[in-house]
This record gives C-alpha cells, sequence and structure tokens, in this order.
C-alpha cells in the first residue's frame, strides 16, 4: 500500500552515513540526490525512502521503520553494519514467535533516535 515514505533528520549527512551503510545489506542503495545531496531517495529500483532536513519545529518524534531482508542472513548483515556505525542495538537478531513463527529481525537506533529494523518472513 506505499509507495515511499521520507523521515526527517536533524543531520542529513550523519542520517546518510548510516543509512548508505546499513541499506546496503539489503540491497538498497541512494538513487537519486535533490536540494545539495541534503533530501536522499533510496531503493532497489526506484526511491522508496527518502530522508531529508528536519523542516518541522517541536520535539522530534520517533518513527519505527522497517525494511525487509530476502534471508536472514541480511538480517544479521544489517544488524553488524548498523553497530558498525555507532548505532544503539534495541534488539539482537531473532525470532520473534509473538509476531509469527519465522519473524526474524534486528532493532536499532538510527542517528535521529528512530527504530530502524531489518525483518525477514521466511524460515531459515
Amino acid at each position: 500500500m506505499l509507495e515511499h515514505i521520507s523521515v526527517q533528520m536533524t543531520d542529513p549527512a550523519a542520517g546518510a552515513a548510516f543509512y548508505d551503510r546499513v541499506l546496503a545489506t539489503l540491497g538498497g542503495k541512494r538513487l537519486i540526490e535533490l536540494e545539495d545531496g541534503t533530501v536522499i531517495g533510496y531503493g532497489t529500483t526506484q526511491p522508496t525512502f527518502w530522508i531529508g532536513p528536519a523542516t518541522t519545529g517541536g520535539q522530534p518524534r520517533e518513527a519505527h521503520l522497517a525494511f525487509t531482508s530476502p534471508d536472514r542472513a541480511g538480517v544479521r548483515a544489517f544488524h553488524a553494519a548498523a553497530v558498525e556505525a555507532g548505532a544503539e542495538v534495541l534488539h539482537e537478531p531473532r525470532v520473534w514467535p509473538e509476531y509469527h513463527p519465522t519473524y526474524y529481525g534486528a532493532f536499532v537506533r538510527d542517528p535521529d533516535g528512530n527504530n530502524v529494523e531489518a525483518v525477514c518472513h521466511t524460515p531459515e
């Protein structure tokens, strides 16, 4: 149902460095940059995830973003790349049977504090 989503970053350069690294483990990459590189679209064939500078006032609110991995190895690679990038680990890669028997995910925080997940729905 979603065509794309965008999140605001207080430091777009730090956000880009993080997402460049972790999305590469899932086959994603920068596909387009606008406004001097502060607005970046990521995807595999077309941009489906965008980051840009914070333009609204007030306290930022945490978003939860889940990216699909084709296999569990990708979830583990995502987690390792996030840790190497200095991300706070929320949950190590594991099966989450409360969601369904083969839900395998890992959760970290991006540089702006968003809860970012990689998930695979297939068995090992």
